[in-house]
Formats: structure tokens, C-alpha cells, sequence
């Protein structure tokens, strides 16, 4: 099964959260209906500014909670090398 790693964050430069799913469409949807308190919907982290495919979720996984180690300027970084001004992603992927 194939997995999904994503950052979302709130504004350019804002709060990231990184998470990881099988289906990223779907996800996205989730936090974007803000439905729990959760950290997404409590800072309002919900545009798609990053995300990498994976073939094997385990891998998706590991890659997540190495991400999560991460500096935030090495998020950033890695966030600004495929999308500079931090658009939505969600919208530009057809769903």
C-alpha cells in the first residue's frame, strides 16, 4: 500500500503540521472540515503546501517521524524548494 507524506501549514510562514496518510485527498478534506479540536482546526493548518508520495506506507511512516526531527528552517527550506510562496497544493491537484 502506498502512503502519503504532507505538510500543511496555516499562512506562509505560519504553523506546519506534518502528518501522514494512505489517502491524501481524503485527509486534506478531513482537516479542511475543521470538525474536531484538533491542532489543525484549533490553528487553522489547513493548506496543503507540501507532500511526497511513497510506494511503501512503512516508508511514509519513517520519513514522517524523521520530518518531524526536523528544524523548522529545514521545513521551510524543504517546503520553498518545490513551492516558493506556499500555495495550496489541495486545489491545484484536481480535487
Amino acid at each position: 500500500m502506498s502512503g502519503y507524506v504532507y505538510m500543511t501549514a496555516s499562512k506562509k510562514g505560519g504553523t506546519i503540521y506534518i502528518g501522514v496518510t494512505a489517502d491524501l485527498s481524503q485527509r486534506i478534506y478531513d482537516h479542511k472540515q475543521m470538525d474536531t479540536k484538533s491542532f489543525t482546526a484549533k490553528y487553522g493548518v489547513t493548506r496543503l503546501v507540501w507532500y511526497e508520495e511513497h510506494d511503501d506506507i512503512r516508508d511514509a511512516i519513517q520519513r514522517e517521524k524523521s520530518l518531524k526531527r526536523w528544524r523548522r528552517q529545514w521545513k521551510i527550506d524543504l517546503i520553498e524548494s518545490i513551492n516558493p510562496e506556499w500555495h495550496e497544493l489541495y486545489k491545484g491537484m484536481g480535487w
